[in-house]
């Protein structure tokens, strides 16, 4: 891995081409091996091979700066609703992604009440405990929200973890219904979540989930419901931002 990736920096580095020869010498990577690990890199679109035998970057990595520039959009644009809203000054607010069955966290703002947990850029945890995870895979077709999910089901990180996909198909129901998703006790005791989705301009699939967390003890349930209608509006403002229509 790290000297498929050496590669990739020379070559991404260089004005033109590159040869096996001048990559055998600036990685000092054996050419026999670097042989092979150059064709398995072409095969994977990660480099171009010209006719010369010259190598540039391939057209995959497109998808990956694409990816690393929408993201970044969108942290810097939850950054300025946040700021501008400060409808949870006082709380935690987390902005993640969905990667497989998995949240990744992208921005959090970890607020002055003790959780007993504390969210950190480039978290995991797993999609289906979370209220992130729960408003995106709404999202998702149900069948393809069934096959993310197909393997071994996550451990569980409470005892109020949802144990099984139908069960977890009736919170994504409730999130479509009422625009908004609840953690309750599913990620951390004690703390309860409230999330939404994020949507841009290329359609119905959530690019982002928006998440505000309180102790439980702290919430009944029609405060829930408000803060709930609040979360969903912060993060309609947010899918604005990135282009989506705005929500009647």
């Amino acid at each position: 891995m790290v000297r498929a990736v050496h590669i990739l920096d020379v070559i991404a580095a260089a004005s033109e081409p590159v040869g096996l020869a001048d990559l055998a010498r600036e990685t000092g990577v054996p050419k026999s091996t670097l042989h092979g690990l150059c064709d398995t890199l072409v095969k994977l679109r990660l480099v171009k091979r010209h006719a010369n035998g010259g190598m540039t970057m391939g057209s995959y990595v497109m998808g990956w700066a694409n990816a690393f520039l929408s993201q970044t959009n969108i942290t810097e644009e939850f950054r300025a609703v946040w700021e501008a809203s400060r409808a949870f000054a006082q709380e935690t607010v987390t902005l993640s992604v969905l990667d497989g069955a998995e949240v990744i966290y992208l921005a959090c703002h970890n607020g002055n009440r003790p959780l007993g947990v504390t969210f950190r850029i480039g978290m995991r945890l797993p999609a289906p405990y979370t209220a992130t995870g729960k408003a995106m895979l709404s999202t998702l077709p149900p069948g393809e929200a069934a096959d993310l999910l197909a393997g071994a089901w996550p451990a569980p990180l409470t005892r109020a973890s949802v144990s099984t996909y139908p069960a977890l198909a009736e919170e994504m129901a409730q999130v479509r219904r009422d625009g908004y998703s609840i953690d309750n006790g599913q990620m951390r005791e004690g703390m309860i979540c409230f999330g939404a989705p994020v949507f841009d301009a290329s359609g119905e699939r959530a690019v982002a989930g928006l998440a505000v967390s309180f102790l439980t003890n702290e919430i009944d349930a029609q405060t829930g419901q408000r803060i709930g209608r609040q979360m969903r509006e912060l993060a309609d403002q947010l899918s604005v931002r990135l282009g989506a229509p705005a929500r009647r």
